[in-house]
């Protein structure tokens, strides 16, 4: 159900701004993006798993966030995000 050490370093690769790059709003919404991924799969077997579906909803509300953050501070970035991790607008 969580992201595994080697799939997040990857993902940090994948979207880090600079090397070393951690905490940037891109890495921390892809990182999101997966652990949301992997709830909604969990939520097909475990459909009253309440306590999750609150996790769920407040990783979703964080990288809302900051996509906002994001597009109103760079909306270039934003564009390349939303394109690279599939979100919709």
């Amino acid at each position: 159900m969580s992201v595994t050490a080697e799939k997040k370093n990857e993902i940090i690769k994948d979207n880090a701004t600079t090397k070393g790059d951690t905490g940037s709003p891109e890495v921390q919404v892809a990182i999101l993006t997966e652990r949301i991924r992997n709830l909604t799969d969990h939520f097909k077997d475990h459909h009253k798993d309440n306590h999750s579906r609150r996790g769920l909803l407040m990783m979703v509300n964080k990288r809302r966030n900051l996509l906002a953050y994001l597009k109103r501070k760079d909306l270039g970035r934003y564009n390349d995000l939303i394109q690279k991790l599939g979100l919709r607008k």
